[in-house]
């Protein structure tokens, strides 16, 4: 049972993964209840006013918020789990966005048998379309997972997976919107080199991926199948496949998710 006046949310850091979780979850349920701990007096005076939202110390806001949102830089969670600890217990669950940060090393910190819940969100949480993937810590149960994927649910798409998982899944949806993004600067490149306007250009890639991925959540059908409906023999399609290939850019995508996987380990090991 939750300590007598104690619920709602507390989002602890208002940087853009905060604030975009701070948003959605006001969206959806209105400011109630919520509550914003912000150490920069300035942008916490922002957030409570554009969200309607109040603001608190941590001492505060452990004391009117059964859930603690953790929304802090990976190198800032130690000294704030130091500075927090002493107001938590286990009627509290905390959540962690912070990346590569796992459970165990925020249970740590903590008073015996404090819930804990890690997720990777990424970037799109900010437009409503983030995916947000959760693992539960050793004093989680699966009422705390449900209820963490409530929450992150006003953002986006919720998955679990074990912890050990969370390095793979940070290499492919935590990073991977930035390969989108880099893909997308080379074919509005290209289409600049070609005569058009960077203006113009833009709008085409954009729209062009914008459908293509609805058309991957909504049609059934895998990437593979879609892209060969697009491929006539013979055709355009064809011939700028056939360049890719040459080029051997699935080989570089696999090893640059690879890559963004190692790194998320080695920064992991580091922590730890």
């Amino acid at each position: 049972m939750s300590a007598p006046g104690r619920r709602g949310l507390a989002v602890v850091g208002g940087g853009r993964m905060g604030e975009a979780l701070l948003a959605g979850i006001v969206r959806r349920s209105g400011p109630d209840d919520v509550v914003v701990c912000e150490r920069s007096a300035e942008r916490g005076a922002q957030l409570a006013e554009r969200y309607g939202v109040d603001l608190a110390d941590l001492p505060g806001a452990a004391a009117r918020a059964r859930v603690v949102l953790l929304a802090v830089k990976p190198q800032d969670v130690d000294g704030l789990l130091g500075l927090l600890a002493p107001h938590l217990d286990r009627d509290h669950l905390v959540i962690s966005v912070a990346a590569g940060v796992t459970t165990a090393r925020i249970e740590a910190a903590l008073a015996p048998g404090v819930p804990v819940v890690r997720v990777m969100p990424n970037t799109p949480a900010l437009v409503d379309e983030g995916m947000s993937v959760l693992s539960a810590g050793a004093h989680a149960a699966d009422a705390h997972l449900d209820e963490a994927e409530e929450l992150l649910a006003a953002v986006g798409r919720v998955r679990r997976v074990p912890e050990e998982q969370q390095d793979a899944v940070t290499a492919l949806s935590g990073s991977g919107p930035a390969y989108f993004f880099y893909l997308v600067e080379a074919m509005v490149d290209a289409g600049v080199e070609l005569g058009l306007s960077r203006e113009l250009s833009t709008d085409l890639i954009v729209q062009t991926a914008l459908g293509a991925a609805v058309m991957l959540r909504d049609s059934g059908d895998d990437a593979q199948t879609l892209r060969a409906a697009v491929s006539s023999p013979g055709g355009t399609t064809v011939a700028a496949i056939a360049e890719l290939d040459r080029h051997q850019v699935r080989a570089a995508m696999v090893a640059a998710v690879a890559a963004a996987h190692a790194r998320s380990l080695e920064l992991g090991a580091r922590r730890d």
